[in-house]
């Protein structure tokens, strides 16, 4: 199960870095995302990255928000910078059974998910 890091309160305008890892395991097997739910509001699709390091981006974070991870393939990033009050929200991670990133953008494609971490961006 994933376990994520990094998350806290912020200035609009400012940066965090989320961190997430899965008990040790390697992310070979899966395509990883972040997911985000804002109070009131369903989750949103943020970032992933698959197998091979492809990566996309959802609308609202692209030229913002940068999805990378460590050479072992053991953590996951999330680096925020440029951050928006709208970016306020609970940030999963997660893990998809599909290893190529297909269907990266469906919430339900995702089947293992952190407790998640609080990003609170202030203005």
């Amino acid at each position: 199960q994933p376990l994520e890091s990094g998350g806290g309160l912020v200035q609009a305008g400012g940066s965090l870095r989320l961190s997430c890892t899965a008990s040790g395991r390697t992310f070979d097997k899966h395509t990883m995302a972040w997911i985000r739910q804002a109070p009131g509001k369903e989750r949103e699709f943020v970032s992933a990255m698959n197998w091979d390091g492809d990566s996309w981006y959802g609308n609202a974070v692209t030229g913002r928000f940068t999805i990378s991870r460590n050479n072992r393939k053991t953590t996951l990033f999330l680096q925020m910078d440029n951050l928006k009050p709208e970016d306020t929200a609970v940030y999963y991670c997660a893990a998809s059974r599909f290893a190529s990133g297909i269907y990266y953008y469906r919430i339900e494609t995702y089947d293992s998910w952190g407790p998640g971490t609080q990003v609170t961006v202030s203005s």
